[in-house]
């Protein structure tokens, strides 16, 4: 007679949450400004307002632009601004830094205004893989905003997690 095989982790009171599920849609755009610049260096401001002003901003509609230079220009803040100002009809977030930064100021954001009530006092394991890039930064969001309110946190998956927090 064999033995009827159970699923202990089926049967757990163990909470998933998955950053991944939080990922919102949108393209994200890395917008570099050295082309704009003479000989990638120099900032000439009636020629930089007038790209800005000639610029199709509509093909932003609904992304997620990290600002940049890739050259050691030194660009006044007003560029950054002044771009902001045709980006921000179309674009969800804007911001100066890399595509990791974007991704980060992304998952703040909405880390910041989750209601995680429905895991008070129970035991969460935090996805770890995922098929989109959620930043690392996320995770540590995450923990700390469960730490006062699950039982225990884990990482990873059920079948392997390892353990991170156990309230005393």
């Amino acid at each position: 007679m064999q033995e009827e095989i159970i699923n202990r982790v089926a049967q757990s009171k163990l909470e998933t949450f998955n950053l991944e599920d939080y990922y919102p849609a949108g393209q994200r755009v890395l917008f570099d400004i050295k082309d704009w610049l003479l000989e990638g260096f120099i900032l000439k401001e009636k020629d930089f307002r007038e790209l800005a002003k000639n610029h199709n901003w509509e093909q932003y509609q609904g992304s997620y632009v990290a600002l940049t230079c890739s050259t050691d220009a030194i660009v006044p803040g007003w560029a950054y601004m002044l771009l902001t100002t045709y980006l921000s009809p179309y674009a969800n977030k804007i911001l100066v830094g890399s595509l990791e930064q974007l991704e980060t100021v992304i998952y703040q954001d909405i880390i910041q205004n989750l209601e995680l009530s429905e895991y008070k006092d129970k035991p969460v394991i935090i996805k770890g893989c995922s098929k989109k890039p959620v930043p690392q930064n996320a995770y540590i969001m995450i923990t700390e905003k469960l730490l006062p309110i699950a039982k225990s946190i884990m990482y990873g998956e059920a079948c392997s997690s390892v353990p991170l927090f156990k309230r005393k």
